[in-house]
């Protein structure tokens, strides 16, 4: 009588990191600078020099990529600033791009 070895299986398993998207903050001419620098303290987490150096980078090109992140990252912290916006009466634009 013969016994038979067990076979093990190796299980392979690809992990990747999840693709980046890039926010873009648009220039208008209604926006407040300081409401700029307020959405990129607050919300995108820069400090203040990064802040008032990409807020005058948007003024003068007319849109700036602010950052880079997860799609739902991206995606709700682009909501979270629009809707401040439109809470304060600002017509603020931000859009998500895939990198």
């Amino acid at each position: 009588m013969a016994v038979q070895g067990k076979t093990r299986e190796k299980t392979r398993i690809n992990i990747r990191e999840p693709k980046h998207y890039r926010v873009i903050m648009h220039n208008d001419d209604f926006t407040s600078m300081d409401f700029v620098v307020e959405i990129l303290t607050d919300i995108f987490r820069k400090a203040l020099p990064e802040a008032e150096r990409l807020m005058l980078m948007v003024h003068e090109s007319g849109r700036a990529a602010i950052g880079s992140y997860p799609y739902d990252i991206a995606v709700t912290k682009v909501n979270t600033a629009t809707a401040r916006a439109k809470s304060q009466g600002f017509p603020f634009r931000m859009t998500v791009e895939e990198i």
